[in-house]
Order: structure tokens, then C-alpha cells, then sequence
């Protein structure tokens, strides 16, 4: 077969009896010869080629080749996904001249709690990139087939304290690990932290002697880590100045001699202002852990009773976490980013499996859907899923109420407003037009308004 190289190719068929088909990114320096490794990527969104654009740039410069299936989903049980995953590698390798020692797989959210869990069912993977997500189940690690887990995360991101939990995890069970952390919420990560992570994979590999050491690359890369300590011991951030340095140690121990880096680590947490620092880490931590469950506690509660009035609770709630943004230290800012992003998660993790139910509750739904106003106020959706729903069962009361919060937060689709589903009543009322005229200046039903 011929594949043009450099850019990505779409849906190609697994075999000729088996409808699935997968996306592939073959690096411009790839040449035939030899093996080469292979990063599989996983979407359960069906967002296939996005995500394998997204390591397009250092796939390219580290020489991997992509891959990336179109068959993967979140309604498909593991089992079936992994029968699908092994074609696909079977199918690749028949294609291509791959090493089968450096072969990997990746993701993110919950293609990558996918990527981490495909390791304990098919034996050839040596490494996973995650972002943003933990190991999906440590249970099912083999001690005997470790694989090497390198994370992806931001310190605004809820799942960072999860996947700080993991990294001791794997370093208690022995498993070659590194969490790279950027500054940021779930989406802010750079192509430079997935470019340091295939490095990770890369050094990792020399070291075991799979491939040729690359002296300039290896120091090159130690000093440019070196630079990043040194800016942060500067700035007097000397607890996560420590955290990098000792990622430096595990990276590079098995490469270079790093005997005084072991000894800056000591003297670096002999110093007041660490150990200050680690404290107050520590501690917003632990107030975070004991937010997070009374968050559940109460949603869950809220649920099962459908207590309306405590809606004015969660509102409060939403202003005691905007109080964070304006506090002095950075970490607690932080921590109350990661607290609103884990809200929202939590609430939608409950609309899904609402969803999923055999019979769907509608006014659990409509509970969740006002709840999210509140806490994601800037999304349209939310207000819309209400004012249908409402009209729906003739609550016309819930359905203007939630057209006025709706227009109020800046929303200006007409269109979309008089073909929403269930309100052909609603939208000829004269109630709902006079507010569509008074926010967006105009009708469609002008006339009903004059009446």
C-alpha cells in the first residue's frame, strides 16, 4: 500500500470483511527502513483525526507514526474496545514496519482512562500519555508487565489531585512514571508538554538500549530542564522548583550522572520556605478533598428529593467560589478553579447517567439542567433544554423565567429561540415575544405583542 506522509489520512479499512476503519500520520522522515514507533490515540467522541492533530507537530519531530480509531466509544463495553484496538494494531502492523517494543498509546479524559487500561489486556504496550485523566483502574495493573505512565495535567484541572494520588500509586508498585503539569485549566495544555512527554518515551527507550543514545539531544534536553528550575527557584516557587527537579532526577538518572541534582533536592527541602510552601500545598489539598465530598453529599441528596428550595444553597455556593479568584495566594486561587470545574463534571456526570436510564426521569433532568445554569451560567444549552422541557408539560411560569435568564446572559440565536422543540404554544404567547423584543429589539410575532 501507499500512504503520502506528513499529513493525515482518514478512514483506512481494517480489513475487507470488518467495517472499521482508523486514521493514520506518518512522519515526512519516515524512509521504510528499520522499525519505528507507533502512538495509538484514542477518542470515544469520535474525534478521531482532531486528537491525532493535536500530536501531529511532535509525532513529526520524534518520528512516530499516529494512529488513531474511528470505532472506539464510550457506549461500547472495554472488552469490545479492545478487539477493536488489537485489529487495528494488526492491521497497522501489517501495513508498516513497526517497533514492537515502542509501541504506546494516549489520550484525553476519557480516551485516556481507555489508553491506560488497554496495557492489561494487550501485553505489547510499553507506555501511556495521558491528559488529564488518572490510571482508570489500578486494580488491574500487572506488576510483571509494567508499562511507563507519563501525565498530562493542569494545576486548574479537578483531576490534578487525582493524578498526583496515581503518581504515588505507580511509584509504590514500581511503575515508571512522570506527571507534567502546566499552568492552566483542562484545556490550556501546549504542543510543548505533549512534545516533553514522546521525549519522555524517547529517553526512556535509550536507556534500555532499544535505541542509539543521542548525546546532544539528551543534554540539550537535561539543560533546557535545568533552565526551568532554575526560573522557578528564582521567583521563590521552591516547592514545585523541588517537584521539577526531582521529575529531572527520574528522567535522566538512567541516561547521565545526576548525583548533585540528588543533593539540591536535600538542600532545597532543608529551606523554611519549602517547607512553608509544601504545608500550605498540603493544606489546600486537604480542604479541597472535604469540599468536593460535600458537594456530592449534598447533590446527591438534592437529587433523590428534588429539593428545589436548595438551589439558593448551590448559588451561594457558586459566590463562595468566585471569592477565590481574588485571594493572594495562587494556590488557593487554583484550588478554587479546580473546585468549580469539578462541580460542573460532577453534575454532568449525573445528566449522562440520567440518560442512560431505561426510563428517564425528566424532572431530575430539568433539576440538573437548572443547576448548571447556575453554575455554568455563560451555557445556552442549559436554558434551553428548560424552556423546552417546561413547555413541554405546560409550565409556562418556568419556561419564561428561564427566556428572561436566558436573554440576560447575552443570548441572541432568534432563530434557534422560535424552533426550539415543544414551544409552538410558548412563542405565539404574548409574554414570550415582549421579552424577545425587549432584550433582542424585535419579534417575529410583533402583532400578537400590539393585541
Amino acid at each position: 500500500m501507499s500512504f503520502t506522509k506528513g499529513r493525515i489520512i482518514d478512514s483506512i479499512q481494517v480489513n475487507d470483511s470488518i467495517p472499521e476503519n482508523f486514521n493514520l500520520y506518518i512522519p515526512k522522515k519516515f524512509n521504510g527502513v528499520g522499525q519505528w514507533p507507533v502512538l495509538v490515540i484514542f477518542s470515544m467522541e469520535a474525534q478521531g483525526r482532531q486528537v491525532l492533530s493535536i500530536f501531529r507537530q511532535a509525532a513529526e519531530e520524534h518520528g512516530f507514526i499516529l494512529v488513531s480509531s474511528n470505532n472506539v466509544s464510550d457506549s461500547l463495553s472495554i472488552s469490545k474496545n479492545v478487539l477493536i484496538t488489537s485489529r487495528m494494531l494488526r492491521s497497522i502492523s501489517n501495513m508498516l514496519p513497526l517497533d514492537k517494543n515502542r509501541v504506546y498509546t494516549g489520550g484525553f479524559g476519557s480516551g485516556a482512562k481507555f489508553a491506560s487500561l488497554v496495557p492489561s489486556f494487550i501485553k505489547q504496550i510499553r507506555g501511556v500519555i495521558s491528559i488529564g485523566s488518572p490510571v482508570a483502574n489500578v486494580e488491574l495493573l500487572n506488576t510483571k508487565n509494567p508499562f511507563y505512565f507519563v501525565g498530562i495535567v493542569g494545576n486548574e484541572d479537578y483531576n490534578y489531585p487525582d493524578m498526583l494520588s496515581t503518581k504515588l500509586v505507580l511509584g509504590k508498585l514500581k511503575f515508571p512514571n512522570n506527571l507534567i503539569v502546566y499552568d492552566g485549566g483542562a484545556k490550556d495544555y501546549d504542543s510543548e508538554a505533549i512534545n516533553q512527554a514522546i521525549e519522555i518515551l524517547v529517553f526512556s527507550s535509550m536507556a534500555k538500549g532499544i535505541i542509539p543514545r543521542k548525546e546532544d539531544f539528551i543534554v540539550d534536553s537535561y539543560h533546557r530542564g535545568l533552565a526551568g528550575y532554575s526560573a522557578l527557584m528564582n521567583t521563590g516557587n521552591q516547592y514545585k522548583a523541588q517537584y521539577e527537579l526531582s521529575q529531572l532526577i527520574s528522567i535522566y538518572q538512567p541516561l547521565i550522572e545526576i548525583d548533585s541534582l540528588q543533593d539540591e533536592v536535600k538542600n532545597v527541602k532543608k529551606q523554611k520556605t519549602y517547607k512553608t510552601q509544601k504545608r500550605s500545598f498540603n493544606n489546600f489539598l486537604f480542604k479541597e478533598s472535604l469540599i468536593r465530598e460535600e458537594f456530592e453529599f449534598n447533590l446527591n441528596e438534592d437529587i433523590n428529593s428534588l429539593n428545589y428550595n436548595n438551589l439558593g444553597w448551590w448559588n451561594y455556593q457558586m459566590g463562595e467560589l468566585k471569592k477565590y479568584d481574588a485571594k493572594p495566594d495562587p494556590l488557593e486561587v487554583q484550588m478554587g478553579k479546580r473546585l468549580l470545574s469539578y462541580l460542573n463534571a460532577l453534575i454532568e456526570d449525573y445528566i449522562d447517567m440520567e440518560k442512560s436510564q431505561q426510563m428517564v426521569n425528566d424532572e431530575v433532568l430539568s433539576y440538573l439542567w437548572m443547576l448548571k445554569t447556575i453554575t455554568e451560567p455563560s451555557n445556552y444549552k442549559y436554558y434551553l433544554n428548560i424552556i423546552s422541557d417546561s413547555a413541554k408539560y405546560e409550565d409556562y411560569g418556568t419556561a419564561l423565567f428561564y427566556l428572561e435568564e436566558l436573554l440576560k446572559q447575552g443570548y441572541t440565536d432568534k432563530e434557534e429561540l422560535y424552533s426550539l422543540d415543544n414551544t409552538a404554544l410558548l412563542r405565539i404567547m404574548p409574554e414570550f415575544n415582549l421579552l424577545v423584543n425587549e432584550y433582542l429589539k424585535s419579534s417575529r410575532y410583533d402583532r400578537i405583542i400590539e393585541k
